[in-house]
């Protein structure tokens, strides 16, 4: 699958932003194949498949951002894939929304 450049730069925009207003290590944000980053604080993972992990298409995370109370639906669509008693992440992706709306 080849990167498109404009998502590219949206997808590391919003992770920058989800790694700054969450760090730590207990859960894999993974967005393939743009980037994937550990999140949330309480844990720290090294090796192997993580016991937390949330997956999503750029576009999807795009989407999210920009509608942050879609987590649920997306979620029960198969458009991301949540893994794990911590991979709840909707209540992040608000904050975050707020934070991308901010110039």
């Amino acid at each position: 699958m080849q990167k498109d450049p404009v998502i590219a730069a949206q997808v590391k925009e919003i992770l920058n932003i989800i790694k700054e207003l969450s760090p730590g290590g207990l859960v894999e944000l993974r967005i393939p194949p743009y980037a994937a980053i550990q999140c949330v604080a309480g844990g720290n993972h090294k090796r192997g498949t993580p016991p937390n992990t949330v997956e999503m298409s750029g576009q999807v995370l795009i989407k999210l951002i920009n509608d942050p109370s879609s987590w649920h639906k997306l979620c029960a669509q198969g458009e991301i894939a949540a893994s794990g008693i911590n991979s709840d992440l909707s209540e992040l992706f608000v904050i975050a929304a707020t934070k991308c709306a901010q110039p």
